[in-house]
């Protein structure tokens, strides 16, 4: 999937396992970072970009259309996820975007081996899932983002609320 929004940086996991390789190779500190991103928002761009700051190249996984709904349950995801990589592959600061379908990003970093994998402030890093499978595989785990203040949930529900109201 290229285009205007997403300039070619939406890849296959091959493609983004190929452009980590060659990060790592030019001695660049890779970052993975990894979430559902329904409704983009300020939280999303705050955490991505904290995200960034720990490194040279910023690698974000999108959970697929499969994984959201399990995780969220009926009613999500909002937008395909083909959408949704498009929107966050348009952030400045984002190198790759892989859409991924399983329950955690575990095989990610055995295959694309970022030097660190960033979750957001809704977490502590030890509470960070993949962490054990870091740890082995010698990658760091980081919180980044503002605190934890926005949600796509409240999202939808004042869209809700609001056009209630007007109808």
């Amino acid at each position: 999937m290229t285009g205007p929004a997403s300039s070619g940086r939406v890849m296959t996991l091959g493609e983004v396992a190929r452009a980590a390789q060659a990060w790592r190779a030019a001695g660049e500190r890779i970052v993975l970072a990894n979430g559902i991103f329904d409704l983009l928002h300020v939280g999303h761009v705050r955490y991505l970009a904290g995200a960034r700051a720990l490194g040279a190249r910023l690698i974000v996984a999108v959970n697929g259309d499969g994984s959201t709904a399990r995780l969220k349950g009926p009613g999500h995801p909002v937008m395909p996820a083909a959408d949704r990589a498009c929107l966050v592959a348009a952030l400045r600061g984002v190198d790759a975007v892989v859409v991924f379908d399983e329950p955690s990003v575990d095989a990610l970093l055995a295959t694309l081996r970022p030097h660190v994998h960033a979750k957001g402030t809704d977490y502590r890093r030890e509470t960070v899932p993949e962490r054990p499978v870091a740890e082995s595989l010698g990658i760091e785990t980081a919180i980044a983002g503002d605190p934890k203040a926005h949600a796509s949930r409240d999202l939808v529900s004042r869209v809700r609320e609001r056009r209630g109201r007007s109808a």
